[in-house]
């Protein structure tokens, strides 16, 4: 079997589809389960707390490491807060990077492969009593999910200054966070009544491309042909935001990764987002992220 062969995780099997010989095959291999208590993850632990039904956590992962295939006991929710990965479970493969949020259920087998970069993760454990007892309630998420940016981004930030700093307070807010994340999470998952028309995915596309540029509304439904206020009422209908909303998502979520990966000044970041000057894009960067450029920015260097 060759190095460069993918793998798919189906239930209690590794298929391994390898083009060595120029064609697809599958070979099914059964796969070894590690079934890891509540607690239990690869890399290193850097600081933990318990609070109500939660486990909070932030690890440590090394460049190179690879783990088996396992599954976990209860449901995690991980933000990663430096570096990427990929992750291998029964949905296909998916790759973390910086800010992602993503969700995965209780039980479900995966693997994890550091190859490119140190990683640090943040994440909770849910209780498996707390998760049925928020199922009777609400519909919430049953498979593997990633989230990029946006309001789930910004609500596990906060979440994660509060694992930071914890006071009195702090259970009642850890709490309140964790639920939102949950139902947000949950109302954001794919559904087969917000499924992308091909133009407005061009749309999309066209905003990811240009989103420090001064787009109008009325230049993006030009680019792919629709009348602008179908564009507005079809891009709310499938991206639950305004095209606006999702423009200004864009800017953040660029300022957030040069805050955290690179020394750029805080006004060269403004302006290379597309923020007209510094004193802008702070106020702003606090509304959605509750908190300043300069704090966000020391998080990733303490």
């Amino acid at each position: 079997m060759c190095d460069s062969a993918r793998l798919v995780l189906t239930k209690g099997f590794c298929l391994r589809l390898s083009s060595s010989e120029g064609d697809d095959e599958f070979e099914a291999v059964q796969a070894l389960e590690l079934k890891h208590p509540p607690g239990y993850l690869y890399g290193e632990q850097l600081r933990s707390c318990r609070v109500a039904d939660f486990t909070l956590a932030e690890s440590f992962y090394p460049l190179g490491l690879k783990t088996p295939i396992h599954r976990h006991e209860h449901a995690l929710l991980c933000l990663i807060r430096r570096g990427a990965y990929t992750e291998t479970c029964r949905t296909g493969i998916r790759t973390h990077q910086q800010s992602t949020v993503f969700f995965l259920p209780p039980e479900e087998e995966h693997l994890s492969n550091f190859h490119s970069t140190e990683v640090r993760i943040f994440r909770v454990e849910v209780d498996p009593q707390r998760l049925e007892c928020i199922r009777e309630h609400s519909k919430i998420l049953d498979r593997p999910a990633n989230f990029n940016g946006g309001l789930l981004t910004r609500l596990a930030t906060r979440l994660y200054r509060e694992f930071l700093q914890i006071d009195e307070t702090s259970p009642l807010a850890i709490e309140g966070l964790v639920l939102e994340i949950i139902a947000e999470a949950s109302r954001s998952r794919p559904t087969s009544g917000r499924q992308a028309p091909c133009w407005l995915k061009q749309a999309r596309e066209l905003i990811h491309a240009r989103f420090s540029e001064k787009l109008t509304l009325a230049e993006i439904a030009q680019s792919v042909g629709v009348h602008p206020i179908y564009l507005a009422s079809e891009f709310r209908r499938c991206y639950l935001c305004t095209v606006g909303e999702y423009v200004r998502q864009m800017r953040i979520e660029y300022a957030c990764r040069e805050l955290s990966t690179s020394d750029s000044s805080l006004v060269d970041i403004a302006l290379q987002a597309g923020f007209a000057d510094q004193s802008h894009f702070s106020k702003v960067f606090k509304r959605l992220t509750s908190l300043t450029p300069s704090q966000y920015q020391a998080s990733f260097r303490s």
